[in-house]
């Protein structure tokens, strides 16, 4: 599925190539391969788009009000496409590293070295929210406790209201609490929290924000903590948390409710059901 999102190039694919490029540098990374090798903006649509997808990578949760107005008016219709495009963009590059560090790179990024053939047809925010975020959810290695964890680190880390306001029925079944997630903020000094669950609040951080300078010993933690099916499924799972940089991005990001938590199941499916 990473390799159907890399193969991704709407339109004649300049607007691709232009986030992949300004990702990568912003985070440095190796960018993901472009149909079409784009140097820089080129117009006032561009130079919006890069502004954006810049910010994007470096705090989603710093874009102003003003620049998502600038980025309405030069794409319209297209702008959700486009932002979906951006999160591809950013967080791909991000997987490639944490699984390369895990050492599990050659199994999964089969991309990296191949030929790419390109996709010029698919609707970027069809793959990425009705096939790929639903294909990550339906992954059962990792306990749910963890995966809560995780989402919650990258709810806060990107400050999505929604993200923040919910709970995951099963994790919370399976010991969740909000005692338990009340010590994520400051998961380094929890007496609650395991070794195991610090190491994946660590790596999640890592890719999150340090993404090309993760700390070996970090990876090691993980290889150590976690089989290979659990690592694989974290790395994919912060990516997943990690889509709602599109609604953050965007303002879209209203809780559900107006104080308080809700219950929400993911079932097996990979599908949100709320009670």
């Amino acid at each position: 599925m990473l390799t159907q999102l890399v193969a991704l190039s709407p339109g004649d694919g300049r607007l691709a190539g232009l986030v992949r490029r300004v990702c990568a540098q912003t985070l440095s990374l190796p960018p993901l391969p472009s149909a079409v090798e784009v140097s820089g903006p080129e117009s006032e649509a561009e130079a919006v788009v890069a502004e954006f997808a810049e910010q994007f990578s470096v705090d989603v949760s710093a874009i102003t009000g003003e620049q998502r107005k600038r980025l309405w008016k030069q794409l319209g219709d297209s702008t959700f496409s486009v932002v979906t495009q951006i999160y591809i963009a950013d967080f791909v590059p991000r997987v490639r590293a944490g699984l390369e560090a895990l050492g599990f790179g050659s199994e999964h990024l089969g991309w990296v070295n191949g030929p790419v053939a390109w996709d010029h047809g698919t609707e970027p925010s069809d793959l990425v929210f009705n096939d790929f975020l639903p294909a990550v959810a339906r992954m059962r290695a990792l306990d749910p406790v963890t995966a809560e964890l995780v989402r919650l680190r990258g709810a806060a880390q990107h400050n999505c209201r929604l993200c923040k306001s919910l709970r995951e029925a099963t994790a919370l079944d399976a010991g969740g609490s909000e005692s338990l997630y009340g010590d994520i903020e400051r998961y380094e000094d929890s007496t609650q929290l395991t070794r195991r669950a610090k190491a994946a609040l660590r790596y999640a951080d890592g890719l999150i924000w340090t993404p090309a300078h993760l700390v070996a010993d970090v990876a090691a933690e993980v290889r150590s903590g976690f089989s290979e099916a659990e690592a694989v499924e974290l790395t994919f799972d912060v990516m997943r948390n990690a889509s709602n940089k599109v609604a953050v991005s965007l303002g879209a990001d209203a809780p559900r409710v107006e104080e308080g938590t809700e219950r929400y199941l993911l079932d097996a499916e990979g599908q949100t059901v709320f009670s």
